[in-house]
């Protein structure tokens, strides 16, 4: 069974930067992709970046430039830099896994950003 822990979330003023972590217990050769979905209070998840196994990026035309997405294969963990915060960047984020057999959710965690 896998597991997304995530950790980095918390409260930062507009301008700030954060680094989400998301480690995940399974190995860098059955993942497919790892992206990070954020979801605002009274929105829909939305994907805010995505790599792929190959090392290719996209990114949500609202974070990019700001967001930087990476993976450490070795340690199985993806993170997300996120420069330049805004308040519209404040929902919670949750970290999502596709493998060869599934796609995994992480618990969440919360993101504000302050005027």
């Amino acid at each position: 069974q896998v597991q997304l822990v995530e950790s980095g979330g918390g409260l930062v003023q507009a301008g700030g930067s954060l680094r989400l972590s998301c480690a995940a217990s399974v190995s860098s050769s059955s993942i497919n992709a790892m992206a990070w979905y954020r979801q605002a209070p009274g929105k829909q998840r939305e994907l805010v970046a995505r790599i792929t196994s190959g090392g290719s990026t996209n990114y949500a035309d609202s974070v990019k430039g700001r967001f930087t997405i990476s993976r450490d294969n070795a340690l199985n963990t993806v993170y997300l830099q996120m420069n330049g915060l805004k308040p519209e960047d404040t929902a919670v984020y949750y970290c999502n896994v596709l493998t060869t057999w599934n796609f995994y959710w992480g618990q969440g965690t919360q993101v504000t950003v302050s005027s």
